[in-house]
């Protein structure tokens, strides 16, 4: 096929402003664009799609929903050869789907088959993974579920947060997309059908998940303080009658001084025994919001050392 290809693009996120600028920078025209109004109660902490599309004059939509008639038919006047799906964050369904000649296809963030669904790269820093990715997929009417284009993987650190994996996985999304794209312009890509069964399905999070369940050892909590660590919501736990907020932490696997959990500080250091006689470092600690340093602690709890249930 000669001649500029047109490409209608969803997208949202960090993901999204990387995404949208590879078709850009590939060649691929890009009429129209459909994203998200930012909500009041999200901290904003990644780019904007509206913002890169305003400096390229490329018109820019934020339907509430994207798979009504009159959303259809203005991509359709488009006349896409493709559509693509950089960390949307609805559904986009069948009529939609149908619209561009060549096909529609998502990005997504993790090695599909695996964590399919919601927020993967939090899901995949909690269950402790080593290494996670990004996918560019077909688009189906089920979640996340259509045949691979590409993918490449990166790796998780131990005591990587979420927030850093995301950093990686925006990378690797950009690189996908420029190893791919050329080739599906030539028409020259290969699509593998996912395995579905060998994967796995995770739905979406809530502030509230992020509390800490103390019977857990403390490599469980670890993964779970560094898989909500800012920008997400943070992991809590309420002791003496205040919400702690265990918002960093760093685990070598050293013994604590017990199974008893608690906080207390140590050489200045503030550290958390876990269940399992193992403690974690705590590196950012805060009580109902405020940010506790040793003193800070010892005029709230009274001591150097706070009970956890």
């Amino acid at each position: 096929m000669t001649g500029a290809q047109r490409a209608v693009v969803c997208a949202y996120h960090n993901v999204g402003v990387r995404g949208l600028s590879a078709l850009l920078a590939l060649g691929v025209e890009v009429p129209l664009v459909l994203t998200h109004e930012d909500s009041a109660t999200e901290q904003i902490w990644f780019g904007s799609v509206r913002s890169l599309c305003a400096a390229q004059g490329i018109e820019c939509l934020t339907p509430a929903d994207p798979n009504v008639p009159d959303v259809i038919e203005r991509v359709r006047a488009c006349r896409p050869d493709w559509l693509f799906s950089f960390y949307y964050r609805q559904m986009l369904k069948g009529d939609l789907l149908a619209v561009p000649s060549r096909g529609a296809y998502n990005l997504h963030g993790s090695l599909l088959p695996k964590y399919r669904g919601r927020v993967p790269v939090n899901w995949a820093v909690l269950h402790g993974e080593r290494e996670t990715g990004a996918s560019l997929h077909r688009m189906a009417l089920k979640p996340d579920a259509g045949a691979l284009v590409d993918q490449q993987a990166v790796a998780i650190l131990p005591n990587d947060t979420a927030h850093d994996v995301f950093q990686k996985v925006t990378c690797a999304a950009e690189a996908v997309l420029l190893r791919a794209v050329p080739r599906m312009l030539a028409g020259t890509h290969t699509e593998t059908p996912l395995d579905l069964a060998a994967g796995s399905y995770f739905g979406g999070r809530r502030p509230e998940d992020g509390r800490i369940d103390w019977s857990r050892g403390a490599l469980e909590v670890h993964n779970l303080i560094r898989a909500v660590a800012p920008p997400y919501p943070g992991a809590y736990t309420i002791a003496d009658c205040a919400r702690l907020e265990l918002l960093g932490s760093w685990y070598k696997g050293e013994p604590g001084h017990g199974s008893a959990p608690r906080l207390y500080w140590e050489e200045g250091r503030c550290h958390a025994d876990c269940a399992d006689g193992q403690r974690i470092l705590i590196t950012r600690l805060a009580a109902d919001g405020v940010d506790l340093d040793r003193q800070a602690f010892l005029a709230r709890f009274g001591g150097e050392t706070l009970r956890l249930d």
